[in-house]
């Protein structure tokens, strides 16, 4: 049975990639499994069909047989787990690429998901700027660590793992605001992903979505 899951019928990412589906795209086409998609519009999101998948009412869900998921580093991390191409075979190595399937969603995304939302929906507050310098302070504290940890390496540790699938889908949110610009070797990092021909399959299936709803 081919797994299904869940997607804006017109995302606000504009077709950028940056929706919380490409990250189950990109792990799919990484471990060269097929899958399908159901659209999903906004007021769907809230009706209790998806409720039942999805308590809070988000995308992406995972539906194979009787097992539904939601959570996309949760789904990345089961994809993972039963197709090789994401997780090292050594247990060890196994185990710090899960680590880092943690570190970019609980380290490094909160952080930068509230500046994304900040420059979207506070700008004009009183406290934009003061919040913005406080976000943008605690983010290059830990692109600092990042940037270390990884040097000159290609990859975080070892060969490309689910570890750094997420962890280039948190990055990315930072591509337009100029602040990777101060850490070369976190841009190259992101290059090298984005060159990836599973990432650029599930890329333009994503955009080819909004694309086709943009009409």
């Amino acid at each position: 049975m081919t797994a299904t899951i869940t997607a804006f019928e017109r995302s606000p990412d504009r077709g950028n990639g940056l929706a919380r589906d490409m990250r189950l795209r990109w792990a799919f086409e990484e471990v060269g499994q097929p899958y399908e998609v159901r659209l999903l519009s906004f007021e769907a999101m809230k009706e209790p069909a998806h409720l039942a998948l999805q308590p809070f009412g988000q995308i992406p869900t995972y539906e194979d047989g009787d097992l539904t998921l939601f959570e996309s580093g949760a789904i990345v991390l089961h994809i993972a787990e039963r197709h090789p191409g994401l997780l090292p075979d050594d247990a060890n190595a196994r185990a710090r690429a899960i680590m880092w399937m943690f570190a970019a969603l609980n380290t490094l995304e909160p952080p930068i998901f509230d500046r994304s939302l900040l420059t979207i929906l506070e700008r004009d507050r009183p406290w934009y700027e003061e919040r913005l310098n406080a976000l943008d302070e605690t983010i290059r504290k830990r692109l600092e660590s990042l940037s270390h940890h990884l040097g000159e390496a290609d990859w975080l540790d070892g060969a490309f793992s689910a570890g750094d699938l997420l962890m280039v889908t948190v990055l990315r949110r930072l591509q337009s605001s100029g602040i990777l610009n101060a850490y070369s070797n976190l841009a190259a990092y992101l290059a090298r992903a984005e060159a990836r021909p599973a990432y650029q399959r599930a890329f333009e299936a994503q955009r080819a979505v909004f694309t086709a709803a943009a009409g």
